[in-house]
């Protein structure tokens, strides 16, 4: 029996936070294992963006999101900010992808410069240095040319730069659905199945 895919999610300080919660939330649903890793500052924006105070304790955070998106046991774990045990520190445990969703042009840069001064900028470096998939989901507007060459810096090394700009050709009604829009492009860049939204040209061949 093949294992399931392990996928390691990062919320940093960025607005954006409903396109992260949402992906845990899918990643789930499609059996994913997830790794859950978010900044002190990411609970700031909980409460500003979502009214949710995500708790400071990783034990809580676990709890509470098993329980809102009925994971089964153990299928999601949730580590500290200074937790170096955690299996994400290490290249002898690297999971199959990694995304920082969404990702501080802050956050960004420490990647570009392989810093790893916390758990989330060393989960990266061990994704990036391990050859695995790593998708960054900045959330700033306009780009500096600073932010623009720490992209490019990383696009060279492989890693994908998501920004959330969502589309309209589906007709967008909702909030969610803007949201379901960029998760199903990072889904897409994992290789996890979804259905969140009709893929380009399958609705006129349903017209058909």
């Amino acid at each position: 029996m093949t294992p399931p895919r392990t996928i390691t999610v990062a919320f940093t300080g960025a607005s954006g936070l409903p396109y992260g919660v949402r992906l845990v939330e899918c990643l789930l649903q499609a059996g994913c294992r997830v790794w859950l890793l978010y900044s002190q500052v990411a609970q700031i924006v909980a409460r500003q963006e979502m009214d949710w105070n995500l708790p400071a304790r990783p034990a809580e955070v676990e709890a509470e999101l098993s329980a809102r998106f009925a994971a089964a046991p153990g299928q999601l774990r949730v580590f500290g900010r200074e937790e170096w045990f955690a299996p994400p520190a290490s290249g002898s445990n690297p999971p199959d992808a990694m995304v920082v969703c969404p990702c501080t042009v802050a956050t960004l840069a420490s990647i570009a410069g392989g810093l790893s001064q916390n758990l989330i900028e060393r989960a990266a470096d061990v994704v990036i240095k391990e050859g695995r998939k790593l998708v960054l989901v900045p959330r700033e507007t306009p780009y500096s040319a600073i932010h623009l060459e720490n992209m490019l810096k990383l696009a060279r090394l492989g890693v994908c730069i998501l920004p959330p700009n969502p589309g309209f050709y589906h007709h967008p009604q909702t909030v969610k659905d803007l949201v379901d829009f960029v998760v199903a492009r990072i889904l897409d860049q994992l290789g996890v199945p979804h259905s969140l939204m009709a893929r380009w040209g399958e609705d006129r061949e349903r017209a058909g």
